[in-house]
């Protein structure tokens, strides 16, 4: 997992279109205020200028002096009159603007690679996902095809008008976020792989920051702050893909532990003579509860490794399809997901004490009946006291939730510190070719 999801690698300067430097100290206490007023406007706009004043503790002339430049960097704008039903003249109210900023958010999957670009305000520009072999293609290919994604969506993004405040990466393993490397993927076969390195040298991409973060961390952020669970303090979410991934938001805070590996459950052992891992061991969770493990067990002809590359969205297609049917085996194998995913959730449960278990991927696509085979085996496994006050939740962020949560963190960090943007180029918007 990851220390600082919103910590990473710089890709170059973005001086460009700043203000003058000012010393040290008062350059500190500067970005301090332009984060305040930003965020308040982010929250509570639209409000005049008078209204950030007192809400903030600022003077007025220091607001109208932030709001300017706020103004400049593309991340306010005025809205019109704000009538407050008072006597006198009206303010004027200001709003978030960012149409001219955005975040992007990528994702490499093992079957997979996802974009979704985002303004400042969260609303999607950009939403797409092309099947890829991560898995048998290497890092080097794979690093090539991530690379392409990002240069066709900044791309689009400049067409549209919009200079991404920063880029960053998904990816199902244990990261370094100092150095944006990826230190292993056991679903990737990666070790040691300089993801933001190499992205940085990608043509669209220089200059703008890369961060490199794990996946399931960046979906558990994605679905407090936006998700079917957004603003529960203590929540687990479960990723659903061919590895299983958690990510666990404890006191409203992401837990990343000493390394910020915290969170890892897909390799924990819960069956010691189990089938082999791609971590090196046996009996891990994921080989239980992973959708390649509902494949193999579903539909057998098409277990991974055996034929072409698809999409989990076909995947799945297919197996709702035969569920539908009444294929026995396929019914008998999503009730054998269930009743393994509520056995790790038991162990959750009893160590994190959660409100919610948010099921992401594949598991909210059958939560229908993962759900009740869960459930009763959690009953049966967790602490009383637990469980009560625990149930599970089906994600409604699909497979794009790490992407979503990679894009919220550029925005996060675009709010905590306005002065990381530079003064978007006015590029008249184009129309963007459908994803």
């Amino acid at each position: 997992m990851d220390h600082n999801p919103a910590g990473g690698h710089a890709a170059g300067s973005a001086s460009r279109g700043r203000p003058a430097r000012l010393p040290a100290d008062q350059a500190t206490v500067r970005r301090s205020n332009l984060a305040l007023v930003l965020r308040h406007v982010s929250t509570h706009g639209p409000c005049s200028r008078s209204a950030v004043a007192g809400a903030t503790g600022l003077n007025k002339a220091t607001v109208t002096s932030l709001v300017s430049e706020l103004q400049a960097r593309g991340l306010v704008k005025e809205m019109g009159p704000q009538h407050a039903g008072s006597v006198g003249r009206p303010g004027v109210a200001l709003g978030l603007d960012g149409s001219r900023v955005g975040a992007l958010g990528v994702e490499v999957n093992v079957d997979y690679i996802a974009a979704i670009a985002t303004d400042l305000a969260g609303r999607v520009l950009i939403d797409r996902r092309i099947g890829f072999d991560a898995m048998g293609s290497g890092p080097e290919r794979s690093l090539d095809e991530l690379a392409r994604m990002v240069e066709r969506t900044v791309a689009d993004l400049d067409r549209l008008g919009v200079r991404p405040a920063g880029i960053t990466v998904a990816v199902p393993g244990l990261i370094d976020t100092t150095t944006g490397t990826v230190v292993v993927a056991p679903n990737l076969g990666w070790r040691g792989v300089p993801v933001a390195e190499r992205l940085s040298r990608a043509g669209r991409a220089a200059g703008i920051p890369i961060a490199v973060a794990n996946d399931a961390n960046l979906a558990a952020l994605a679905e407090y702050t936006t998700g079917v669970a957004a603003g529960t303090d203590d929540l687990v979410y479960l990723t659903g893909e061919v590895g299983v991934g958690g990510g666990v938001i404890a006191g409203g805070r992401l837990l990343s532990g000493a390394d910020g590996f915290a969170g890892e459950v897909g390799h924990v052992m819960i069956e010691p003579d189990g089938e082999p891992c791609r971590c090196g061991r046996a009996g891990c969770w994921e080989t239980k509860v992973g959708l390649a493990a509902l494949v193999r067990m579903a539909t057998p002809e098409h277990a991974y490794g055996t034929g072409l590359v698809r999409d989990p969205e076909e995947r799945l297609a297919e197996i709702e399809q035969r569920r539908a049917e009444g294929d026995p085996r396929v019914d008998a194998a999503v009730a054998e997901v269930g009743r393994w995913l509520g056995m790790g959730a038991a162990m959750l449960v009893n160590i994190f004490n959660p409100r919610v278990i948010v099921l992401g991927g594949y598991f909210a696509r059958l939560a229908d009946r993962l759900i009740p085979a869960a459930h009763e085996e959690l009953a049966r496994a967790g602490m009383n006291g637990a469980i009560e006050r625990c149930h599970f939740a089906a994600s409604d962020l699909g497979f794009g939730a790490a992407a979503r949560g990679a894009a919220g963190v550029v925005v996060e960090r675009a709010l905590s510190d306005p002065t990381s943007i530079t003064v978007p180029s006015l590029v008249p918007p184009q129309n963007v070719p459908p994803a």
